[in-house]
């Protein structure tokens, strides 16, 4: 048998039951075969009789390990249930879209302001494409 200490923060009574659970261990090799044939047979008698609860679990998230789990019991797969798992999945993806809408809106209007500028610009723009232009602009930036 296991005779392990219990931890420090366990209350009294548990440390009673520990107490009377390992002496109860220690005698029962002591005890005459046909006392230890009967309880073992009370034993399976009681684990007969008593009621198998079978774990309800409700749809939800948990973790296993480092992996995120989604799970549903067997019962609970209804339409809705399969829907409202489904959710987060569907919010996620209508943000992205968002966000990508937004960003080219973003990258066409900042487009839109350089070409004002170039246009409304004193040179013409052909002046940009240039390559005098560019050595006098880099000449300029080192003076």
């Amino acid at each position: 048998m296991n005779h392990t200490l219990p931890n420090h923060d366990e209350s009294y009574q548990d440390l009673l039951g520990y107490g009377i659970a390992r002496r109860l261990n220690d005698s029962a090799d002591d005890l005459p075969h046909d006392i230890s044939q009967r309880l073992k047979a009370a034993r399976a008698q009681a684990l007969g009789r008593r009621k198998v609860v079978k774990p309800q679990f409700a749809a939800g998230a948990g973790s296993n390990g480092s992996t995120a789990v989604l799970h549903m019991d067997e019962d609970d797969r209804s339409v809705w249930n399969r829907f409202a798992s489904l959710l987060p999945l569907l919010a996620l993806i209508a943000g992205l879209i968002t966000i990508g809408v937004f960003q080219e809106q973003n990258r066409a209007q900042e487009v839109a302001e350089v070409d004002a500028e170039i246009l409304t610009d004193d040179l013409p723009p052909a002046a940009f494409t240039d390559p005098g232009f560019l050595r006098f602009l880099s000449a300029k930036q080192q003076d």
